[in-house]
């Protein structure tokens, strides 16, 4: 070979430089000369070329430009959002096997095209693997044949708006793309700028493989604004993100009020752990490190946790190995000056350094260095910025590593070390991360599913469970009706105090009955003193509730966390005892809570009975689901095995209808208690009674005091409380279109997942059994393990 130097396998060892590689990209220039090197947009089955629209460059590794792209504008969303609803119609209509045909065609045109694929992939610095498509392609094809098989009473939304971050990767883009199309919806994809010449000419692909006009449209441009601007179009029906929290929060509260779901997956710039266990093959462990953290493109940063007897012997490896390597190309001499400071700030808390050589005087290179001995709170732990540094942490027990491990704000993936397979499923178990490698990493298979825990997403990635995102029960409208944003002063929504009432104890004989609400397991007044009148049908004072605010929430979630995780780590055999013992006092006392739902809203004796014998009945489904549905072992293609399996959330906050006030209360509290959560209620606020009645059944059961919290006063000051809580996981809520809208707008920063409904859309009497499926789906979050074998 032309340059090559005589050099031994002795030699090469020693040095341990690369080997030569191929670096013509010939097939993908030759795809880009076709087109002028000025992609263009990709609108009703063809590419588009607007007039008078600005460009944006795509930058090579050296800077020099690849290519362009086209900036689209207000009307060229609405022109690729109006085709996909015309191509929706048609697309829906087809058999599950007409679409799994064309999906099955598209992984013939990446098995011929892959090559083209992976070049223009690496101009544009958005590396990606032509068989982990062809992976995805053949995987969802499969349940686009199969959905209305194995999932059935489920529809697809409509048109779906997919929007990536300008550093998201090819396979992120994808796994959102694939399954939308795959249920039977249409997609406008917004794809990154690094992205977007892949994106195009895999739409290209789709064509080619029989993809019918409209199906797929690709509108390129910047992220945020055109993401904002395609939600607000009247003809989409759903918006997932995949990329950065930044531009995920920011287009949740763009979007707060529209009426539009959002689900995000913020698997970029999250820190994962990767944990070293006294247990481990050190020599494999130090080599998955260096492998992975170091990488030019890389989708998360790495926080290696060691064991203290094995610190010197993983630091002594870690010399030797960075000693033979060279510096790392940075996108941009900008995020040198991040670099530089992040590791002046760790100097000065006392962190040493191991560099694998001189920092270059200038330039967008630095060479990979690990911070020892780094504070757990210093800010390149917590928040670390892009480029080669890797944090690196001692512990003594199995127990402080898993809680180092948790220590930060996202919750994307971990690495686990550890010949002990006892300990690494226990390990694997206690940490809050979607997915957990074993003695590996960075192995990822279209089949498992992933929820984004803590600040890393609010939906579920992967395998069968990824899909219900792009579906909704067919026996239901949505939850969310188009509609245009209200206005609402986010800083006073809720604040305003209700007028508080004082009973008149004159005539105590007169005086209606004042209730007390449940915090801690314990009945109550609120924090406050004051109390609100509760009416009866005919508008009488019927009774006196607490008016609870956010000091009642706060000490609610204060007895939840300490209850919530005990009764997680019970069997579902226990769980289901206990709401059998639920149902079973409720039972005992249907004649007390049928005169109370008769009193308070209205309803005959008949309806009030039959309401409470089917809250009986819902207890006990619940208490049956406990054990069912709980994952396994899956199968892959690549050598191993993997576990999947639904986690509880945390903590639920849960906002109440009015309708079926008994009903829907303990359909819901079935749902998340029977998961293993925690719950922090609030009743009804036009008819609480029947929760406050419940809270005497609560009392007869054996569930832990704390688990099941009812908090009553004002819908709109205690659902501010629940948002604003950083302790709660998810809030579910039935309520006003502002209510809606404000916690679209607040929940993305602490990011909570929201089961929002501004219209009474279930039939609670009775109930598709689709809709019991959603409550349980609402109710937990997904975790793989990876476990290879040889």
């Amino acid at each position: 070979m032309a340059g090559s130097t005589n050099k031994t396998v002795h030699d090469i060892f020693q040095t341990m430089e690369y080997g030569p590689t191929s670096t013509s990209a010939a097939t993908a220039q030759a795809w880009l000369e076709h087109r002028s090197r000025a992609l263009d947009l990709f609108i009703d089955g063809k590419f588009f070329h607007p007039v008078d629209r600005q460009t944006r460059s795509v930058a090579g590794s050296s800077g020099e430009t690849v290519c362009s792209t086209v900036c689209a504008v207000q009307e060229d969303v609405s022109l690729s959002a109006s085709s996909a609803a015309s191509g929706f119609k048609y697309w829906s209509g087809l058999t599950c096997h007409q679409r799994a045909k064309v999906l099955l065609s598209l992984v013939s045109g990446l098995q011929r095209h892959g090559q083209c694929l992976s070049e223009l992939s690496d101009l544009s610095q958005c590396p990606s693997s032509p068989s982990t498509l062809v992976r995805l392609a053949q995987y969802y094809a499969s349940w686009a044949q199969l959905r209305d098989t194995l999932i059935p009473d489920w529809t697809p939304w409509g048109v779906v708006a997919v929007v990536v971050s300008d550093d998201c990767s090819l396979y992120s883009l994808m796994l959102k793309v694939l399954p939308a199309l795959a249920m039977g919806n249409t997609v406008v994809l917004i794809p990154g700028l690094r992205t977007a010449p892949s994106a195009l000419l895999l739409a290209q692909l789709f064509v080619e493989a029989g993809l019918p006009a409209g199906v797929l449209n690709v509108v390129t441009g910047s992220n945020a604004s055109l993401g904002t601007s395609l939600a607000q179009d009247p003809n989409i029906s759903y918006v997932t993100y995949s990329g950065n929290k930044q531009d995920g929060e920011m287009l949740c509260k763009a979007t707060a009020g529209m009426g539009v779901p959002v689900s995000l997956s913020l698997s970029l710039g999250a820190t994962c752990p990767f944990i070293i266990f006294e247990s481990a093959d050190i020599d494999s462990a130090v080599d998955g490190v260096i492998e992975i953290a170091f990488k030019k493109k890389k989708d998360c940063q790495w926080l290696l946790c060691v064991q203290e007897p094995v610190w010197d012997n993983v630091v002594a490896r870690l010399k030797l190995r960075l000693g033979r390597m060279k510096c790392v190309a940075l996108t941009t001499e900008a995020e040198r000056g991040l670099v530089e400071n992040a590791v002046h700030e760790a100097q000065q808390q006392g962190a040493t350094l191991i560099q694998a050589s001189p920092v270059p005087p200038s330039g967008a290179l630095y060479p990979p260095t690990v911070l020892c001995g780094i504070a757990p709170s210093c800010s390149c732990v917590v928040t670390p910025p892009p480029g080669p540094l890797l944090p690196l942490l001692s512990f003594r027990s199995h127990s402080e590593g898993v809680t180092l491990g948790n220590h930060s704000p996202h919750g994307q993936a971990a690495s686990l070390w550890t010949e002990d397979l006892t300990l690494a499923l226990e390990a694997a178990k206690s940490l809050s991360v979607g997915c957990v490698w074993v003695n590996s990493h960075s192995v990822a298979d279209p089949s498992l599913p992933v929820s984004g825990h803590k600040d890393s997403g609010t939906c579920t990635d992967g395998g069968k469970e990824g899909l219900f995102q792009f579906l909704r029960p067919s026996s239901s409208s949505c939850p969310l009706p188009r509609s245009s944003p209200a206005s609402v002063d986010y800083s006073k929504f809720g604040t305003e105090a209700s007028a508080a009432v004082i009973p008149d104890a004159s005539d105590p004989s007169s005086v209606p009955s004042s209730h007390l609400q449940l915090v801690g397991g314990k009945q109550c007044k609120a924090v406050s003193g004051g109390s609100m009148s509760v009416l009866a049908p005919d508008g009488a004072v019927l009774a006196y509730c607490p008016d609870g605010g956010r000091k009642d929430v706060r000490n609610a979630v204060e007895a939840a966390i300490k209850v919530q995780p005990g009764w997680m780590k019970k069997s579902p055999a226990a769980r289901a005892q206990s709401l059998y013992s639920l149902a079973e006092g409720l039972e005992q006392r249907k004649r007390e809570v049928t005169a109370s739902l008769r009193s308070q809203t209205g309803l005959s004796l008949e309806e009030a009975e039959k309401e409470v014998e089917l809250s009986i009945a819902r207890l006990c489904d619940w208490a049956a689901r406990c054990d069912k549905e709980r994952g396994g072992a899956l199968l892959l293609p690549q050598s191993g095995s993997a576990l999947s399996f639904p986690e509880a959330l945390g903590v639920v906050g849960i906002v109440l209808p009015d309708s079926s006030p008994l009903l829907s209360l303990v359909s819901l509290l079935g749902a998340s208690v029977a998961m293993g959560n925690a719950v922090v209620m609030v009743p009804s606020q036009k008819y609480p009674l029947p929760a406050l009645e419940f809270i005497q059944v609560l009392h007869s059961s054996d569930l832990p005091g704390g688990l099941v919290n009812i908090i009553t006063g004002s819908r709109d000051q205690l659902t501010q409380a629940l948002a604003n809580h950083s302790v709660i996981k998810s809030v579910w809520y039935w309520g006003s279109h502002k209510g809606c809208q404000y916690l679209q707008y607040t929940c993305s920063s602490p990011l909570k997942t929201l089961w929002l409904h501004s219209q009474e859309r279930e039939k609670w009497t009775s109930p598709h059994p689709s809709l019991l499926e959603e409550m349980w789906r609402q109710a937990v979050q997904w975790k793989s393990v990876w476990i290879p074998t040889a």
